[in-house]
Order: C-alpha cells, then sequence, then structure tokens
C-alpha cells in the first residue's frame, strides 16, 4: 500500500463525517497508524506463515553466510576433518534442541519479539531489558556486520586471484551493502520481501551445486581426505568452545519464528513441526557441504584458502567456477536483507512496554517501514565493520547471544514451577531444556576460563551498563532525561515523517 492507498482512504475518511472538520482529522490519523502497523504483518491479516512458510524461513534465514565462513574456523579450532565434521552434526542437534525449547515458550506464550516476551514473563523488566538493549547495540548489528563482511570477501576474492582482497577494499564493500540494504528495506516491505524471495532461491541453487558435487566426487572415489579423520587433532575446552561459537554462528536463526509468534498459522501444531523439519534439514545439509569440501581439499588447504566455497568451485566447475563466489554473495546478501528485514519487530515489542526510545518504534507514513530502527541498525552495524574482522565479531556476537539464549532456557524451566497455570500445547521432556542451559553456561564460560580475553570482560560491562539506562529512562524516567529525548524524538518524528504504531485502536 503507498500514496495513493494512503490518499483514497484520507478521502473516503473525510466524506464519511460528512464535512465535519472536527471529526475527520481522527480517522484520518486512525487509519495511517493502523496501516503503518501493517509492517509487522506484510503479508496481511490473518496470520499468514503456514508450515511450509514456516520450514522456509527457518531454512532460508539459518543458511546464509556462515557455511561458507565458518567451516575454517571450526577445522582451525578442533585440527582435524573427524572432530570438525562432528562439531558441525553438534551443533546442528544443539540448535534442534534449543529450538524445542523455544517452541514450548512460544506456544505458552504467544507474543512476537523473540527473546523479550519469555524473559518479561519469567523474570520481569530488568532481564527483558538488558536482552532488548543488548540486541539493539551488540547482537543484530554485529550479525548484520559479520553476514556483511562475508559478502564482501566472496564479491572481492574473484578480482583478487591467488592472494587476499585488501581490508579497506573488503570494509568498504560491506558498508556499501550495509547502506543500500537499509536503504531498500527503510523504502519499501515489498521490495525488501521481493529481493529476499529471490536471493533465498539463489542461495539454494549454490548448496545444491555444492552438495551435488561432492557426493559426484565421493562417487568417484575421492576418499583420500578422510583417512585417519581424528588424527592431529587439537581439542580441549576452549578451542572446542571456540570451534561450538562458529559453527553454531551458521545455525543462528533457529530461534526466528518465534519473533513472528503471532503471524503463525496454528502456531500449536507449525511451530514445532517447523523446527522438528526444518533445523535437520539444514544440519543435512551443512555436513554434506562440508564433506564436499574436504573431497578437494585438505585441512591445510581449507585453512588457506580466503573463501573456500570459492577455492571448491575452482577446482571442481572450472571453467564456470565463477558461479559458485556470485550465488554465495547472493546467498550473504540474501542472509543480511532477511536481518534487516525482521529488525522492527523486537524494536517495536520493545518500544510497547516503554523499554526503547520511542521514536525507534515508529512506522514510517509513507513507507510503511520501521524506517528508524532499520537506519539506526545499518548505522551501528558500520561502526562494527571499522575495527573488526570475522572471527572476532562472530566470538564477541556469539558470547553476548549465548547468555542470553542460556537465560531464556533457564525461564522456562523457572516457569514450570512458578507458572504452572499457563497452558502449555508443547511440552518438552525436562531433561531437554536442564542440557540446553548447561551447554549454554559452558559456551559462556569455556573461552574465559581458558583463554580469557579483555573483549568478554568489555562484552559484560556493555550487557551490565543497561542497568544505568534502564534507571534513568525507564524506571525512574527523571524529567531531565525526558526533556533530551523528547526534543530529539520530536524532531527525527518530523525528519522522517513517522508515527507510533502502538497507539493504534487494537
Amino acid at each position: 500500500m503507498g500514496e495513493e492507498s494512503l490518499r483514497k482512504r484520507k478521502g473516503e475518511d473525510t466524506r464519511e463525517e460528512d464535512g465535519d472538520s472536527t471529526q475527520s482529522h481522527e480517522p484520518q490519523t486512525m487509519n495511517l497508524q493502523k496501516e503503518a502497523k501493517l509492517f509487522l504483518f506484510p503479508f496481511g491479516f490473518p496470520p499468514w506463515v503456514g508450515l511450509i512458510s514456516g520450514i522456509c524461513m527457518i531454512v532460508g534465514t539459518i543458511i546464509g553466510s556462515g557455511i561458507f565462513v565458518s567451516p575454517k574456523s571450526v577445522l582451525a579450532n578442533v585440527g582435524a576433518v573427524g572432530p570438525c565434521l562432528t562439531t558441525w552434526a553438534a551443533c546442528g542437534i544443539l540448535a534442534t534442541l534449543g529450538a524445542l525449547c523455544f517452541a514450548e515458550l512460544g506456544t505458552m506464550i504467544t507474543k512476537s519479539g523473540g527473546e523479550y516476551p519469555y524473559l518479561m514473563e519469567a523474570f520481569g523488566p530488568i532481564p527483558a531489558f538488558l536482552f532488548s538493549w543488548t540486541s539493539l547495540i551488540v547482537t543484530k548489528p554485529s550479525s548484520f556486520a559479520i553476514i556483511c563482511l562475508s559478502f564482501a570477501e566472496y564479491a572481492s576474492a574473484p578480482f583478487y586471484p591467488g592472494c587476499d582482497p585488501p581490508r579497506v577494499v573488503i570494509k568498504c564493500l560491506a558498508a556499501a551493502a550495509i547502506v543500500i540494504i537499509t536503504l531498500v528495506n527503510s523504502l519499501s516491505v515489498k521490495l525488501g520481501s521481493y529481493l529476499q524471495n529471490f536471493l533465498t532461491a539463489a542461495k539454494m541453487i549454490i548448496v545444491t551445486i555444492i552438495i551435488v558435487s561432492g557426493i559426484v566426487l565421493l562417487a568417484q572415489g575421492k576418499t583420500e581426505n578422510f583417512k585417519d579423520s581424528f588424527k592431529d587433532s587439537t581439542i580441549s575446552v576452549s578451542s572446542l568452545g571456540l570451534a561450538f561459537y562458529n559453527g553454531l554462528w551458521a545455525y543462528d536463526g533457529w530461534n526466528q519464528l518465534n519473533y513472528i509468534t503471532e503471524e503463525l498459522k496454528n502456531p500449536y501444531r507449525n511451530l514445532p513441526l517447523s523446527i522438528i523439519i526444518g533445523i535437520p534439514l539444514v544440519t543435512v545439509c551443512y555436513v554434506l557441504i562440508n564433506i564436499s569440501y574436504f573431497t578437494v581439499m585438505t585441512s591445510t588447504e581449507l585453512l588457506q584458502s580466503q573463501a573456500v566455497a570459492v577455492t571448491f568451485g575452482d577446482r571442481v566447475l572450472y571453467p564456470a567456477s565463477w558461479i559458485v563466489p556470485l550465488f554465495v554473495a547472493f546467498s550473504t546478501i540474501g542472509s543480511a536483507n532477511g536481518t534487516c528485514f525482521t529488525a522492527g519487530r523486537l524494536v517495536y515489542v520493545a518500544g510497547r512496554e516503554g523499554h526503547m526510545l520511542k521514536v525507534l518504534s515508529y512506522i514510517s507514513i509513507k513507507r510503511l517501514t520501521p524506517a528508524p530502527a532499520i537506519i539506526f541498525y545499518g548505522a551501528i552495524a558500520i561502526i562494527y565493520i571499522i575495527p573488526g574482522d570475522i572471527d572476532t565479531l562472530i566470538n564477541y556476537f556469539s558470547f553476548a547471544v549465548w547468555i542470553f539464549y542460556g537465560l531464556t532456557i533457564l525461564a522456562l524451566i523457572v516457569m514450570r514451577f512458578t507458572r504452572k497455570e499457563l497452558e502449555r500445547p508443547i511440552r518438552v521432556p525436562i531433561v531437554i531444556p536442564v542440557i540446553v542451559t548447561l551447554v549454554s553456561v559452558l559456551l559462556v564460560l569455556a573461552p574465559i576460563i581458558s583463554a580469557p580475553e579483555l573483549a568478554y570482560l568489555y562484552c559484560v560491562l556493555f550487557i551490565l551498563s543497561g542497568l544505568i539506562v534502564y534507571v534513568l529512562f525507564v524506571h525512574f524516567q527523571f524529567s531531565w532525561a525526558q526533556k533530551i529525548s523528547e526534543p530529539i524524538t520530536t524532531h527525527l518524528q518530523m525528519l522522517l515523517e513517522v508515527v507510533p504504531a502502538e497507539e493504534v485502536p487494537e
């Protein structure tokens, strides 16, 4: 719906008021805000995500840049082919168990916003605010930055054969990708969704090409790299934790459906089925892709490759090897677009609770997009690109995100005892959330204990700094803080032409 639709609606409202100018303004504003709220449900009411769409959303969101970037980092931490493939399978199992816990939470508390409403229900506003604060400033923008850096590496690799592309080229290209994606999603929900559909199809093409090529090579007897596959492995608590960080980064998005629970058709059936089908399907694809890599590269060659999939394409698909970097670039940019496309939901839900700067939860009147939230995400992501590299950002991202994954699964255990009255259409065995919680604790603590770095301390301090923001702007709402934020909100609202969607009457 564009400007013409809005003008027609405004005209209809005016006619219905029979010339009463004192009453015509209110219906117009209500209609504009009601249409602005549609960005949360871009395919319209009633909820539009069925089982097939849910599976496609999980698969399309998870398969992005990770499988083309993380294989090298996982192998570097475990040192051999066998432990590498085992780690990829174990990460898939952990993601499935975590997603099943989220399925119980999502059908028990049917609110969009991912972890936010579950933390709010179990532990109250402070942990929920810290999650939204960390997501807004750390995890979401850093994820956006990692994906765009991955895109830049693959897009620039063909132009620098035999050597690594200059870092400045990669970072400039990544920044350009962030700006373009931000503009597309700020200008049009429909354009963003069309772009996502095209890029999702492209990523499935490259995944299929790599898997089929690997199967053909295995059938031809290319198995020498799998002999003594556990020899020379270098496994320790620290290295295994970092290997899981990189592997789980490739699976990130397993909880994506919980961000749009309110948009699911029959969530009690489709949410768990989408998880049970989608994540194991991704796990099989990831293991097969890694097997394909090892059919043409030794461990040493894979570690020396700047872009693993490009090296695979050069050796297997020549002279059509250009297909691989092209479609990998499509895949990574599609993952980045999906991250940006869903960015407004968490901000909207947090803004609804008064936990976010108001203007970030506003919706563009003309474009019907969460423009302030998307622009903010893009600006923070560009800041992360300037000093960071992919491996450092993944470790920083994973450390922060698994703190809240573990806390959310713990919320499920706590509510089994404190909120017994809540209806649970899906009830996972208690041993599953206990296992996932313990693994989360190990993932958070292992790298700190065995290989402490200041980056982890900075991350914890930043998360806790959200308490200061909460006290000043949310809990006490000091008048001086309001005097600072209100003029900023007013001027940005006029500049971006946005309205508060939360004021739409239900």
